[in-house]
């Protein structure tokens, strides 16, 4: 039986892209070669490569803006660090919004000075930050769009004429916006793009080379533009997966169709959260996730019974993080609504045992 995947990465994907991945491994569109095999500088994948930047800034409706699609290699981990070394001179600003910001603000700090702009620590990072003051004087502004662990999601991003940087991984492609209020967006693949070994980076081209420092060729953003996002070996199998998986959002309709899935699937289990006393909502109410949806269970004698009720009907992967515990279910793009629908079912039976 195909299990319910609500596992927080490496994600759930689209059973058409993986049945393609997997005859390209044997081999790819009729080469006689496997797509493991072949060179990246090949003309099958330089095609492959081109087509998922392009499809990146199509879905995005960055194309024509003067921005760059790049697929890069070391997570949202090593943005942590590229941002910084690429646009921090001086100063710049983070709102701390978890583990991830944490992070990110971490790495920044041997670059520059920093500073937090908001927090939403004292309380255990249920909720996101609001209407708090943006230095002017800011070399860029971070922010952590979606954050896995503590199910919270920017609503509303602030207004500034600060450049914007967005750590987007796990929300990347859920839901429309104007992405172009961005001056950088990063997303490492695996939370709702593709499989780990690759991360989107999409950047506006004038936000680069205004730093004093010099910067190592595989940390520079413009060594990478310039190369078509080959300088290196890239992860050949991570870009054509999320080729894949981009060319399977667009063909449903692009994010526009996907965004009104993703509320169906995250109403539906807030709903069941809401009325359902046996369990509660870790996340503040207004700042819920789409993607990651964070709930306790109300009585602990219950929890055996639940936990052992979900391995009976296929679901995987919604235990908590270890620094917020009880449950998550995480609704990427390609987590159908029937997945839900078994979850759902499950919490409301409990109710009855209860």
């Amino acid at each position: 039986m195909k299990k319910h995947n609500f596992s927080a990465g490496p994600c759930i994907l689209p059973a058409e892209v993986m049945q393609k991945a997997s005859e390209a491994v044997l081999e790819l569109d009729g080469i006689g070669l496997s797509l493991i095999e072949i060179s990246h500088r090949s003309k099958e994948f330089v095609e492959i490569m081109e087509k998922a930047r392009s499809l990146a800034l199509e879905l995005l409706g960055l194309q024509g803006k003067g921005y760059h699609a790049l697929f890069l290699q070391g997570g949202a981990s090593m943005q942590f660090l590229m941002t910084a070394f690429n646009l921090l001179d001086a100063k710049a600003g983070y709102v701390n919004t978890g583990t991830w910001s944490q992070k990110a603000i971490k790495e920044a700090r041997m670059f520059g000075d920093i500073v937090e702009v908001a927090s939403s620590q004292e309380d255990n990072f249920r909720y996101i930050p609001k209407g708090f003051e943006i230095p002017s004087d800011l070399d860029y502004l971070h922010l952590t769009s979606n954050n896995t662990i503590y199910g919270t999601q920017f609503k509303e991003f602030p207004k500034t004429a600060v450049p914007l940087v967005c750590d987007m991984s796990s929300d990347i492609f859920s839901r429309q916006m104007d992405f172009s209020q961005f001056d950088l967006i990063y997303a490492g693949a695996q939370k709702n793009m593709g499989p780990a070994g690759t991360t989107l980076v999409v950047v506006k081209e004038d936000i680069l080379g205004k730093v004093s420092r010099k910067i190592p060729s595989m940390m520079d953003y413009s060594v990478h533009i310039a190369k078509d996002s080959m300088f290196n070996t890239p992860p050949v199998f991570a870009v054509y997966v999320s080729m894949l998986t981009m060319q399977w959002l667009k063909d449903l309709g692009g994010i526009a169709a996907i965004e009104e899935i993703n509320e169906r699937k995250a109403n539906l289990i807030y709903s069941e959260i809401e009325l359902n006393p046996v369990f509660s909502g870790i996340a503040a109410k207004e700042d819920r996730s789409s993607m990651n949806a964070t709930f306790n269970i109300t009585d602990d004698e219950l929890k055996d019974v639940f936990d052992e009720m979900c391995k009976e009907a296929g679901i995987s992967g919604i235990n908590g993080h270890r620094s917020v515990g009880g449950y998550r279910a995480s609704m990427y793009n390609a987590l159908p609504m029937e997945s839900v629908g078994v979850l759902v079912d499950i919490m409301s039976e409990l109710e009855k045992k209860g």
